[in-house]
C-alpha cells in the first residue's frame, strides 16, 4: 500500500513524547516492583502506584485528545456509517477509561 494514502494517527506528531512518557512509566512499574521485591512499606508503595496510574491516566487522556481531534474529526467531515462508527468507538473508549 502507498504510504502517502495509508491513514495516520492523531498521536503520531507526539508520538516522541508518547514513547518517553511510555518509557518514565515503564520505570516507575519496574521501581514498584523492586520496592515489593525489597518489602518496603506498604504506604510508599501504594504512593508510587498512584503516581503510576496517574501518569497512564495522562497518557490515555492525551490519546484520547489526540483521536478525537484527528480521527473522529476526519470521520465525521466524512459522514455517514464511518463517522457513526469512530463516535461510538470514541464513546466506548472513554467509558472504558472512567471504569478503570
Amino acid at each position: 500500500m502507498d504510504t502517502a494514502t495509508e491513514p495516520t494517527h492523531g498521536y503520531i506528531t507526539d508520538k516522541d513524547k508518547y514513547l518517553n512518557r511510555l518509557k518514565r512509566i515503564e520505570g516507575q512499574a519496574r521501581g514498584v516492583y523492586r520496592m515489593v521485591d525489597e518489602e518496603q512499606y506498604c504506604i510508599d508503595i501504594l504512593t508510587q502506584i498512584s503516581a503510576l496510574t496517574s501518569a497512564l491516566q495522562s497518557v490515555a487522556l492525551g490519546l484520547v485528545d489526540d483521536h478525537l481531534k484527528h480521527c473522529v474529526t476526519d470521520a465525521v467531515k466524512l459522514g455517514g456509517e464511518e463517522a457513526d462508527a469512530k463516535m461510538k468507538e470514541a464513546s466506548d473508549a472513554i467509558a472504558r477509561l472512567v471504569r478503570s
